[in-house]
């Protein structure tokens, strides 16, 4: 368990004290897939503003277990703000009001005592519900596995720049590789669509030498599987990318699109060819 914050008054950034915070909570409990689930009531007091949310969560959990309950369930691992583990919807927003901020990261200084907060699990066909705040997203996982991947080999670490690799495209790559696959942008579009998520993926690999071999089969694959998940289509009403913690910007989906038509038609020339 990270360590929690300590009690008591701290400083604000005006140089006057924060005092502790007394919240409500409203938490979706949910006891398997099966269970209907229901909004709880619950109180956090004596919370410190320097505490992050989910530190604010363990105080709220050793409480219920003190008092012979079952704590609330939530996803979590680096609380560093890399692993996108941390998901849920705090205040009707993924990952909370802080834009660019993960759960993890999400300081209670951006509560008001007396604040009530609502948390529930990300809502999608594609992510079930396994328990209370905790959803599976092994759909991601699937969809990574279907073409997430480059199997030219490309050597060891000290073969790292015997490529050379356009400033531009790899300034690009990097910013793709940042999607730490939390699910917030699904969690967010009306549509529940994975596009912003699967695009970073493909851009990803797109940008660079070592993933241009299986460019076109890499996009076919993965959108097909995204498909097959039960993901809803993209709208381009750009929730996702307001939600994205890590910033992905919405133009990633349109490379994606790119590179979809013209592996469509790449394919469609050659089963056309192989007819004839």
């Amino acid at each position: 368990m990270a360590m929690l914050a300590k009690r008591g008054a701290s400083t604000q950034p005006n140089g006057h004290a924060a005092h502790d915070l007394n919240l409500t909570l409203q938490v979706w409990r949910q006891k398997s897939a099966r269970d209907a689930g229901r909004m709880v009531t619950y109180k956090a007091e004596g919370i410190s503003p320097d505490m992050s949310f989910l530190e604010m969560l363990d105080i709220v959990n050793e409480g219920l277990i003190k008092r012979g309950e079952e704590p609330i369930a939530f996803d979590h691992d680096c609380r560093e703000g890399i692993c996108g583990t941390c998901g849920m919807v705090i205040n009707g927003v993924a990952h909370g009001p802080e834009r660019a901020t993960t759960a993890c990261q999400l300081h209670m200084r951006h509560f008001h005592d007396g604040d009530t907060v609502t948390i529930e699990p990300w809502r999608a066909r594609a992510f079930p519900v396994i328990k209370d705040l905790i959803v599976d997203r092994g759909a991601f996982d699937r969809i990574i596995q279907a073409g997430g991947y480059v199997t030219a080999p490309t050597g060891g670490a000290q073969d790292a720049n015997a490529i050379l690799v356009p400033k531009a495209d790899a300034d690009a790559a990097f910013d793709y590789a940042a999607c730490i696959g939390c699910g917030a942008c699904v969690a967010m579009c009306p549509n529940a669509s994975a596009m912003l998520f699967t695009a970073a993926k493909v851009a990803h690999l797109g940008h660079l030498p070592q993933g241009q071999p299986e460019r076109d089969d890499r996009v076919l694959r993965m959108v097909e599987q995204m498909d097959v998940e039960g993901f809803g289509a993209c709208t381009n009403i750009g929730e996702c990318a307001a939600v994205c913690p890590k910033e992905i910007p919405m133009d990633v989906i349109s490379f994606m699109n790119r590179d979809l038509l013209r592996a469509t038609r790449r394919k469609d020339r050659e089963a056309k060819t192989s007819n004839e």
